[in-house]
């Protein structure tokens, strides 16, 4: 079984910052491919906010690009979104997604994408 698990969100005002940080969990090995971070505010479909590849290339929705910082920690299959500069518009919830792959027998298996619950970041003053 796989879990993500997200940790970080909460309240600020216009201009401040917030750190989301994100973590697979599981007792079996795995490897983990493509992840990032998805947003969803009251009455609006959900939408990427920026993702990272298992190479380490990061991609934003250009409302975020040069305040939003998405990293990785490969071996521990973490993941951070340093959110700066924020404003009312970044309010929502954020899910963070992973693409995992099971390592059975040392095979991989087909990967499959596993979601967070979601971290309410509110941004208001």
């Amino acid at each position: 079984q796989v879990q993500v698990v997200e940790s970080g969100g909460g309240s600020v005002q216009p201009g401040g910052s917030l750190k989301l940080s994100c973590a697979v969990k599981t007792n079996n090995v795995i490897s983990t491919y493509d992840m990032g971070w998805y947003r969803q505010a009251p009455g609006k479909q959900r939408e990427l906010v920026a993702t990272v590849t298992s190479g380490g290339i990061p991609k934003y929705v250009d409302s975020v690009k040069g305040r939003f910082i998405i990293s990785r920690d490969i071996a521990k299959h973490t993941l951070s979104l340093e959110m700066n500069s924020l404003k009312d518009e970044d309010t929502a919830v954020y899910y963070c997604n992973a693409e995992v792959s099971l390592v059975v027998g040392g095979i991989a298996q087909p990967a499959r994408s596993y979601w967070g619950q979601g971290t309410q970041v509110t941004v208001s003053s």
